[in-house]
């Protein structure tokens, strides 16, 4: 174990790996260091909670680690992130499964990590750290090891909505969107450490509004930066197609902005959608697309569905399975349903679980056989790509273009980090493959 150091594990979305990067930072500006978890003083678990599945993992890692370090002394285990706060009474779960805890801290408080630490080294143990007080995480500038080519920034946090199904409101809160101002500076902070794709991230992008900046007038500010990189908007809500569609035009119009949506409309029927808490139409949200393709029909498209939510029929599922197959996702994100603690889904009258895995395998053969010729137009296709990483096979390369496409370039053993002309030879599914021209 050596003095001052720290190592991070962490679960879910973009929101989390943000904050493990303000974490990470914070403390290395207060003279910690990161390593491995063997060496480490301080371990932090940066939790997830919104699937069953990832809950049952962390459950089964928090075991383990008490298996490996409970007559440790020197090793300071907390854990950080959502699940300790999907439910009030939440805490008590993680204390059984890791009675030598440090510390549980909650989601806005992680830049006291520090002073935290320091009442560890005092002698303090099970802790369990709250506060009431949000704060504005994109002030808190976030340094990358060099090389890093992708930077994170949440431009706010906790939602508008009330899913019923979602327990991640109970532990991010209400919304609370950041200081724009902040945003752009954590931007080109990053940028000048030479970042070349930024991702904005939130529960939520399209809710963002501080005064009077909306998420357009964010990303036009941001794009005007003299600085060459794309930039991937996080999700966004399907309402936002409807309430503030000439907004989304006016975003996907900007230069450097991918031209890429990730849009969870979670359910092809309209009984279903409402059971859910989400106020829209399925028919208002295809009207939409349609002009979208229409306006950029390179777009590409992400979603997720819930299959087996309570009372979905077969008739419901069907209607699912007619929109994915007209709508021609790029992207398919298929969640098989559980019912999440503290949510209102939990108290309705629960599907099989056969019922649930035979529909997500239905789904999912769907979307595979919908992917054999979804990208034959992009075959010839030359432009730009962004070089973010080595391929599966020697020298070759991972990319993507303006439309945030899969592409995999041949014969490649520059940098990384670099902007290249490639032109494409072959497309297998999503993905393309090329070389440089």
């Amino acid at each position: 174990m050596e003095a001052n150091s720290f190592y991070i594990e962490t679960y879910g979305c973009t929101s989390n790996k943000a904050d493990s990067y303000i974490i990470s930072s914070i403390l290395k500006k207060n003279k910690y260091y990161q390593t491995s978890i063997d060496k480490a003083e301080f371990i932090i678990i940066n939790t997830c909670a919104v699937k069953e599945q990832t809950e049952n993992k962390i459950k089964s890692r928090l075991k383990q680690l008490f298996k490996i370090y409970s007559n440790d002394v020197n090793k300071h285990i907390i854990i950080a992130g959502c699940l300790p706060h999907i439910t009030p009474n939440y805490t008590e779960v993680v204390k059984k499964l890791i009675p030598t805890f440090s510390a549980i801290i909650d989601l806005d408080n992680i830049h006291e990590l520090p002073e935290i630490f320091e009442k560890i080294k005092q002698g303090k143990r099970n802790l369990i750290l709250k506060t009431n007080n949000s704060i504005d995480k994109a002030e808190y500038l976030i340094d990358h090891t060099e090389g890093k080519i992708t930077g994170i920034i949440p431009i706010s946090e906790g939602c508008e909505g009330s899913c019923t199904y979602c327990c991640v409101k109970n532990a991010r809160g209400s919304l609370n969107c950041y200081n724009p101002h902040k945003i752009i500076e954590n931007v080109k902070y990053q940028l000048k450490q030479g970042i070349k794709q930024i991702y904005l991230t939130s529960q939520d992008c399209s809710t963002y509004q501080n005064n009077n900046i909306n998420l357009f007038n964010l990303v036009k500010s941001i794009v005007n930066l003299p600085y060459k990189f794309f930039l991937r908007i996080g999700m966004i809500n399907p309402s936002f197609l409807i309430t503030n569609f000439d907004q989304l035009i006016s975003i996907f119009n900007l230069e450097k902005v991918y031209q890429f949506l990730h849009i969870p409309i979670q359910s092809g029927s309209n009984k279903i959608l409402k059971l859910m808490q989400r106020p829209y139409l399925i028919s208002k949200i295809a009207e939409k697309i349609e002009v979208l393709r229409a306006n950029f029909p390179d777009l590409t498209i992400s979603t997720d569905i819930i299959c087996g939510f309570p009372s979905e029929t077969e008739y419901d599922f069907y209607r699912t399975i007619n929109f994915i197959k007209w709508l021609k996702p790029e992207i398919l994100n298929i969640s098989k349903f559980t019912a999440r603690p503290g949510t209102k889904a939990k108290d309705m009258k629960q599907l099989d679980s056969r019922t649930i895995k035979e529909r997500s395998i239905r789904l999912s053969n769907i979307f595979r056989n919908s992917l054999s010729n979804m990208n034959k137009k992009w075959e010839g296709w030359q432009g730009e790509v962004l070089i973010l990483h080595k391929g599966s096979a020697e020298h070759q390369a991972f990319g993507r273009n303006f439309a945030y496409k899969n592409i995999f370039i041949e014969k490649y053993d520059d940098n990384f980090g670099k902007f290249v002309e490639v032109k494409i030879k072959k497309v297998e599914g999503f993905n393309l493959f090329g070389k440089l021209k």
